[in-house]
Order: structure tokens, then C-alpha cells, then sequence
């Protein structure tokens, strides 16, 4: 089951807020890709977590989903590395793999992981237009076999230099920026795909969130 921590913040009331306020949450309630996730599986350093937030806000993501199978759940982020994102995202935290993947096969048509195989394909190559969940593992194993075996297939963000691995974090922000550019091209950005109850309950929401 999820844990407690999943779902957007909802703090009390909307009343006063100003017509610029509004147009500004409107703007970016209309560049949300319902169609675009993260999941972080097993990361340990909060402050990683909070940076890849940022990332996925910046880059229009609403959901993303933290699975701890194999450490203890999370109680807080790193607020400094965040700025704050945690409180704009729709946060989904997980701590089996079934109930996870269960959960991101009702959104996702594809799931890949980064991880590096003879069958790995590059970050350039994948068809992020697609509903996708991207995978990024811990900061000292990677992603688990056992993920590996439930996902789609795997990726490798190309690189030349003698060190072949990225912090987590700039491994998610090289990834999620790829996939920027291709739904960019594609015009994902020039309409709102955010609809129905979470675009309404988003709404209300963040009309009592305080910046």
C-alpha cells in the first residue's frame, strides 16, 4: 500500500488569491505531463530525492513515486535542494515492487531502468513521447535485479570520459531534460493533458500552498 506521505499537500483555504496567482498556477497546471514519472528505487540521501524533485518540477512532472523495499521510508526531504518542490508534486511512496509496478502499469505504457547490460539502449534512443516511467536505482548498487526483471527494458546515458556513472540526480536531470526535448518537439507543452479529478483537485490545492 502506499504510505501516508503520497498525494499532494492540501493546506486550508483559497480565498484570496490574487488574479496573477492564479494565472501563474494556471500556467503550470497546463504544462504538466500526466504521461511522465520518476521512480526512485531505494535511494538513500534525501537530499537526491529533493534534487530530482526540483528536476521533475521543472520539467512538468506531477507524479512520482519512491519505493523503499529495501531501507526504511522516508519521513522528510532535503528542503534546501528541493526549493521548496515537494510541495507542488504529487508524491507516491511505495515499499513493495509489486504494489509499485502495479500501480505504474495503469499510467505508464513503458518502464525502463538505467541500468547497464548488453541489452541497454541509449537515453536518445528511447520514445519518450509515450507515457514512461524512467527507473534510477541507489547510489551504490544501482537499480535491483529484481526491478530490472519487472521493467520494460533499460537505458544508458552515453558518456566518454573514464568514469562511467552520474550522480543520481544529474543522471535524472540528463534523462528528464531528453525527455523535455522530445515531448517539446512533439508539441506536449501547447496543451493541457492534466484532466478530470487531478486537474481539480490540483486546483484547490494549490490555492492554499504558500511559496
Amino acid at each position: 500500500m502506499p504510505l501516508a506521505l503520497e498525494g499532494t499537500k492540501a493546506p486550508l483555504g483559497v480565498w484570496g488569491m490574487t488574479p496573477e496567482r492564479t494565472e501563474r498556477l494556471e500556467s503550470v497546471l497546463s504544462k504538466r505531463q500526466p504521461d511522465l514519472t520518476v521512480v526512485l528505487e531505494n535511494v538513500f540521501d534525501p537530499h537526491n530525492i529533493s534534487a530530482v524533485m526540483r528536476t521533475c518540477d521543472a520539467v512538468g512532472i506531477q507524479d512520482i513515486y519512491i519505493l523503499n523495499h529495501k531501507i526504511e521510508p522516508h519521513r522528510k526531504w532535503g528542503a534546501r535542494s528541493s526549493s521548496s518542490a515537494d510541495k507542488w508534486l504529487s508524491i507516491h511512496q511505495f515499499t513493495n515492487p509489486n504494489e509499485c509496478f502495479e500501480a505504474l502499469r495503469k499510467k505508464y505504457k513503458k518502464i525502463y531502468t538505467t541500468h547497464l547490460s548488453s541489452d541497454a539502449v541509449s537515453l536518445h534512443e528511447l520514445n519518450l513521447t509515450e507515457p514512461v516511467a524512467l527507473v534510477f536505482g541507489n547510489e551504490h548498487s544501482g537499480v535491483s535485479e529484481e526491478i530490472i526483471g519487472m521493467a520494460d527494458g533499460n537505458f544508458i546515458i552515453p558518456q566518454v570520459g573514464i568514469i562511467k556513472s552520474l550522480n543520481i540526480s544529474v543522471a535524472c536531470a540528463v534523462s528528464l531534460y531528453e525527455a523535455f526535448r522530445q515531448k517539446s518537439n512533439a508539441g506536449h507543452y501547447n496543451h493541457i493533458k492534466l484532466e478530470g479529478e487531478q486537474l481539480e483537485t490540483l486546483r484547490t490545492d494549490w490555492g492554499f500552498i504558500e511559496e
